[in-house]
């Protein structure tokens, strides 16, 4: 016989419900395109290639022995940050609220920010060539306070476009409001 509470629901239900009301606190997020993974890996692996690059030059052809030590802790340290990469992508998302926008980033160290959309004084489209190689845009905000620029990476370019639209129109009508 199943585990009744008091008002009749199994304790499976409670858990399942307690879980779908978490799970609906976090609707509205949404997370930058997947292929912007690709983007994050490639940047990393053209550093790693440039720094390893340049310390095992100054090992082989200076001839310093601390270039080598140094050419192999950058690249143990830049395959462990690849390792992480996936995490670190996922864990960027922005939300459109009713008077502000909403981003967050970061496993450890996390950070989030809210821009008002009366503040917005600048958004603006930045694509680099692996990201237009792969249909990716960056959206950036500025505001007056230089501590709040806020950029969204890794959209897709057609949502870029509409949300940019969508941002300007909204701090257009809640700038006129102040």
């Amino acid at each position: 016989m199943p585990d009744l509470r008091d008002d009749g629901r199994e304790q499976g239900e409670v858990v399942q419900q307690m879980g779908s009301d978490a799970s609906a606190s976090d609707t509205g997020w949404r997370r930058v395109s997947p292929k912007y993974l690709v983007v994050e890996i490639v940047g990393s692996l053209i550093g790693l290639v440039i720094f390893v690059g340049a310390f095992l030059i100054a090992f082989l052809v200076f001839g310093q022995p601390w270039a080598l030590w140094a050419a192999i802790a950058v690249g143990v340290m830049s395959l462990v940050s690849l390792a992480f990469e996936p995490r670190r992508v996922r864990s960027i998302a922005y939300r459109l609220r009713e008077d502000d926008l909403l981003f967050r980033r970061g496993i450890m160290f996390q950070r989030q920010v809210a821009v008002p959309y009366g503040r917005m004084q600048l958004v603006d489209i930045t694509r680099g060539p692996v990201a237009r190689a792969l249909g990716l845009a960056d959206l950036k905000f500025v505001t007056a306070a230089a501590a709040t620029a806020v950029t969204v990476p890794g959209l897709p370019i057609e949502e870029a476009d509409r949300l940019r639209d969508e941002l300007v129109a909204l701090a257009e009508t809640r700038r006129a409001g102040l």
